[in-house]
């Protein structure tokens, strides 16, 4: 039996990798997804997302907008030099007729919630405003969600954003507090290991040649943001952000490093805000779970993702699309 999965995504380059693994994957059925303010606003997400699903024939997938503003504060604009002006290294995809339901996204997550009570997972990989304004609505969402998945933060590593402060956590510090202290199981997949996990030209080469074109799509967007982080590894190639929390959430890769210990989120104004503070003291000796912590920080993982992935999303052809229900 497949694991019902809610997407909570700011669809950019590496939210479409995350999505296409997604849709690739037969252990989960994504059953719906909603858009948040991040990389781009969460209404031009919702549309780079409603698109590439009709790439993939998943139209079936309900799509809902989410927060287009953090709680405190408004959005920041996101980050076109690092995704391109629409989010998805500005290329061009298809116009499709399918279109986001009337329900805001922390509905959605609130209905299937209960439709999927005790089963329902979450994978979270843009800010977590969506989550926390559920969480809000209803109290017990906690109680019916089986595992949260949250790509986000840095515990060992530099910040991308502030000297230490990851983007996703950072856009929406109030909301991430919210998360982390909710009394479900969350897994953080932070910067530490999300900068270990690269694809090159190589495999994006292999991306664009597949037969499927949500794929193919994938591939040439991450033209764009492989020039991005060449001032970060000196060569073409990305991190692979939101695609390895999807696969950790999946189980397509295992954490080789991951204890449960006590983390917060920096809600002050001063330089650390944003920063999410995971206390790892003792585990010199190696990972050691604390008493009551319900965040599991992932440091290390076994093995590296590109190959899983590539390989994985090269699996989406369209006849295997059509015998997975599409």
């Amino acid at each position: 039996m497949t694991r019902p999965v809610y997407f909570d995504c700011d669809t950019g380059v590496d939210d479409s990798m995350a999505l296409a693994y997604l849709l690739a994957s037969p252990e989960i059925e994504l059953v719906g997804i909603g858009g948040v303010h991040g990389n781009v606003s969460a209404a031009q997400g919702v549309q780079n997302t409603l698109r590439l699903l009709a790439l993939a024939e998943r139209t079936d997938v309900p799509v809902a907008v989410g927060e287009n503003d953090p709680l405190v504060g408004q959005f920041a604009g996101g980050a076109p030099h690092v995704h391109g002006a629409n989010g998805i290294g500005d290329i061009e995809l298809p116009e499709t007729t399918a279109t986001a339901i009337d329900e805001d996204a922390a509905d959605l997550l609130l209905r299937l919630s209960h439709e999927h009570d005790g089963t329902l997972e979450i994978i979270a990989v843009g800010p977590l405003t969506n989550l926390a304004l559920a969480l809000e609505r209803d109290a017990e969402l906690a109680s019916r969600v089986t595992q949260v998945t949250v790509m986000g933060g840095a515990a060992l590593v530099p910040g991308n954003i502030t000297p230490l402060a990851e983007a996703n956590i950072a856009h929406d510090p109030e909301a991430a507090q919210a998360v982390v202290t909710a009394s479900w199981p969350v897994t953080l997949v932070p910067l530490d290991t999300t900068l270990a996990n690269v694809i090159d030209e190589t495999e994006r080469e292999r991306l664009c040649a597949a037969e499927a074109p949500i794929v193919r799509a994938v591939g040439a967007a991450l033209d764009y943001y492989f020039d991005f982080y060449v001032a970060e590894y000196g060569r073409r190639c990305s991190a692979l952000h939101d695609p390895l929390a999807a696969a950790i959430a999946v189980g397509g890769m295992l954490p080789r490093v991951a204890p449960a210990v006590p983390v917060e989120v920096d809600v002050t104004d001063g330089p650390g805000r944003g920063q999410t503070v995971c206390d790892l003291r003792g585990q010199r000796l190696g990972p050691v779970d604390r008493d009551g912590a319900n965040v599991r920080v992932v440091l290390e993982t076994e093995g590296t993702l590109a190959p899983h992935m590539v390989e994985r999303l090269l699996s989406l052809t369209a006849p295997s699309l059509e015998a997975n229900g599409a």
